[in-house]
């Protein structure tokens, strides 16, 4: 097999013309996969299976490779195998239906339901910043949004009266969101009695819903240290960020039923691929509805 990979580089050389950048990363990434292959005794590459190359994907997952460093490694694969059938050294390419490399794409963790209720009860709502935090916490799990999206909501942006609120995402495209009671019940609490007085500390003007105590509009890396000291004071012991509860809030929608494109819609996906990864997330819930409902289950 290492014969086959020295073929391969002269490949690369001669006729692909890849930089030599590329070259080195594609070396270093298939002399990863091939020492894989030993040490699970592969003797001929004719034995790879599409597993061999699921695990050790996984492999460099649980060695802390990063998401692009694993789609890459993918793509070297793919290439090399296509590569090998193309020149009639591969009587069949188990390559050749892999997943797309955006599917490697590694998530944050998510948080489990009982790891939510105690995150939103970690904030003090008997204080000013306890009752903006809860506020914050709450209308980021009911709704999914970005944290420069909720940094940005105005006065403007809030519809309470019928449950939705106005926010604007990436390329300025604004988007309607549905968001629950609980959350409706933070925000108002937070408007009633905790903004006026930071409102008046930066003299009245600004329009942002969350403020800080100088009445500026609320930074997002002051959200993301917030975030993280309420998931230490909750005893939540995963690395907390508000991305994690924007995908906690997509797990949870998936898990109970919702449609994926209702989801793509909430979170402002403008491709629906992007939304597919939830459907990984979830694979258990996918899989117990197979047994139930499939009759040859």
């Amino acid at each position: 097999m290492r014969f086959l990979l020295d073929q391969f580089m002269d490949h690369l050389v001669l006729e692909r013309g890849l930089s030599e950048n590329t070259r080195l990363a594609y070396h270093h990434d298939l002399s990863e996969f091939l020492a894989f292959l030993a040490r699970r005794g592969r003797g001929s590459i004719q034995e790879v299976q599409r597993r061999d190359i699921v695990d050790c994907l996984m492999e460099g997952k649980q060695k802390g490779l990063a998401a692009p460093s694993l789609a890459r490694r993918l793509v070297a694969i793919k290439v090399f195998f296509r590569h090998l059938s193309r020149e009639g050294l591969l009587a069949v390419n188990v390559a050749e239906a892999m997943d797309s490399p955006r599917l490697w794409k590694i998530l944050p963790p998510t948080l489990t339901l009982a790891e939510v209720d105690r995150l939103l009860a970690a904030p003090d709502a008997a204080t000013v910043s306890g009752r903006r935090d809860r506020a914050i916490l709450e209308t980021f799990y009911a709704t999914g949004l970005r944290v420069s999206e909720l940094a940005g909501l105005t006065l403007d942006s809030l519809h309470f009266d019928a449950n939705y609120i106005r926010c604007t995402g990436k390329g300025d495209k604004e988007r309607v969101v549905p968001i629950g009671g609980r959350a409706v019940a933070a925000v108002q609490a937070w408007l009633e009695q905790g903004r006026p007085a930071y409102a008046a500390k930066g003299g009245g003007g600004s329009r942002a819903v969350f403020l800080s105590r100088l009445g500026r509009p609320l930074a997002r890396s002051t959200i993301w240290r917030q975030i993280r000291a309420y998931a230490r004071r909750a005893g939540i012991p995963k690395e907390i960020s508000p991305h994690t509860l924007r995908h906690s809030f997509a797990t949870h929608l998936l898990a109970n039923g919702a449609s994926l494109r209702v989801i793509q819609e909430m979170l402002g996906h403008a491709d629906i691929g992007t939304t597919q990864i939830y459907t990984h997330v979830d694979a258990g819930r996918l899989q117990a509805v197979h047994q139930q409902y499939h009759p040859r289950a």
